[in-house]
Order: structure tokens, then sequence, then C-alpha cells
């Protein structure tokens, strides 16, 4: 699984094909290859990413995660 938190931007997530998410007494299955989380806080559909960052002049840098399993030696 690959993270990336983009500049001035969301959180992608390569999802490997299928997310379920959980928001209290609520499921959502999305089947899509990416995602993308909202991370500056003025997305009106939270958790995922709906653009307001550029609306709204977030900024904060750019990362990656790469999550899997290691490698036996």
């Amino acid at each position: 699984m690959r993270i990336e938190f983009r500049e001035n931007g969301s959180i992608g997530i390569e999802t490997g094909g299928r997310v379920v998410l959980r928001i209290g007494d609520q499921e959502q299955i999305i089947e899509r290859p990416r995602i993308s989380l909202c991370r500056c806080g003025h997305s009106n559909n939270k958790p995922l990413c709906d653009g307001s960052h550029r609306a709204a002049g977030f900024t904060a840098p750019a990362a990656v995660i790469e999550l899997g399993l290691a490698k036996e030696s």
C-alpha cells in the first residue's frame, strides 16, 4: 500500500481496489484503485477530499509512506 501526502493537498491512498469506510454506524464500500482523503479540514465530503484545500489556501509539505511485507534476509 502506498500513502502519498500531496504538497498543499490531500492524502492519496492506493487501495488495491476496495476500501470499507466506517463512520459511526454507517458503512460505505468504495471500489476504486485510489482514494483521496481530506487533510485540510475543509472538505464537505469528509473524510474524502472534495478539493476545498485549494480555496482554503491549505499548505503542507509532500511525503510518501510505503507499506508492505518486509523481505526475509
